[in-house]
């Protein structure tokens, strides 16, 4: 990941030099986390710019931002908007988005009464999460230490910026320990997803992925990936999972915005189905790529074409 390439940033309504774009030291999101952001990735296509699945990213930040009481100061059409103009600005033909609203200067208290909901979006060039040879070699994975928090403690639906502390301890720890990534169980000790990613199981064809009572985000990938199998005429079941459904696969992946569509060769060591990835993962692998790139028709609706409209000046701090 690289930011020596991004130029401009989109802020409360503005288009500020990178340089420039600073919150206080007071933020209330800074000491709290409090506020929700997207991943988004923009495509290279035939015909320019596109973002993948904008109106899903947006419905879903303003769902995580619903569920935390906090009032998005922008319409939806006003952010998509934004966010195209971010990268047409930035000059990108394939990038990053992270649209984050989060709670800004004014009060301390953990009850953020009134402090300003500041909304910005960044963009850069950022290849797969796990990188390209993870993606075909397969990622090695760990079983982390650290369990999925509960959906009584905080809404795992919502992209949330202070949930993902728990995110953060269970990376951290496998990549101490000489993994790839690391894979989360729920307060059940079954399956619930990755640090950052939704995972998939592939048995005897069929495509097996945890649900929403298992403590999952629901992803805007994994939702391709469903799609996918769908019109393929694929199997899915959407279950707990447990460990022992995990090992005796024969394929899995991870799915996410960041990470893409990443197989999973091992879980502590130990291989899963032939260590290497497999025909189903190669497959959704090949799909979502001409779906992204715009070479199947089948998925356009998909692709939010970027224009090189500019609405807002640049501003000098």
């Amino acid at each position: 990941m690289s930011f020596s390439t991004a130029q401009f940033v989109w802020m409360n309504g503005e288009c500020v030099i990178w340089k420039d774009a600073n919150v206080h030291v007071s933020a209330h999101g800074l000491h709290y986390g409090s506020g929700v952001f997207e991943g988004i990735r923009c495509y290279e296509t035939a015909d320019g710019p596109a973002v993948f699945r904008l109106d899903e990213h947006l419905d879903r930040l303003y769902a995580s931002a619903a569920a935390y009481c906090m009032p998005i100061p922008y319409s939806k059409e006003e952010l998509a908007q934004a966010i195209r103009e971010t990268i047409s600005r930035n000059r990108f033909a394939s990038c990053y988005v992270r649209p984050i609203c989060f709670r800004g200067s004014l009060s301390l208290n953990v009850h953020p009464r009134n402090c300003p909901v500041e909304v910005v979006i960044l963009a850069w060039p950022w290849d797969k999460y796990l990188g390209e040879e993870a993606a075909a070699r397969g990622a090695r994975i760990t079983v982390s230490p650290w369990r999925k928090f509960d959906s009584q403690m905080m809404p795992p639906v919502a992209k949330a910026c202070g949930q993902y502390v728990n995110s953060i301890l269970a990376v951290q720890d496998a990549v101490e320990r000489g993994f790839d990534e690391a894979l989360l169980l729920n307060a059940e000790g079954n399956i619930s997803e990755g640090s950052g990613e939704n995972i998939f199981l592939v048995q005897n064809g069929k495509l097996v992925t945890t649900g929403e009572p298992d403590c999952i985000l629901l992803g805007i990938t994994r939702d391709s990936v469903l799609q996918f199998a769908l019109d393929l005429g694929w199997q899915v079941e959407i279950r707990s999972c447990s460990l022992d459904d995990l090992m005796q696969s024969d394929e899995a992946f991870f799915t996410g915005t960041a990470v893409e569509i990443t197989s999973i060769s091992e879980v502590d060591g130990r291989p899963i189905g032939s260590g290497r990835r497999g025909p189903r993962t190669e497959t959704i692998q090949k799909l979502f790529a001409d779906a992204t790139s715009g070479k199947n028709p089948r998925y356009r609706e998909w692709l939010h074409p970027v224009t090189a409209v500019v609405t807002s000046a640049v501003k000098q701090r």
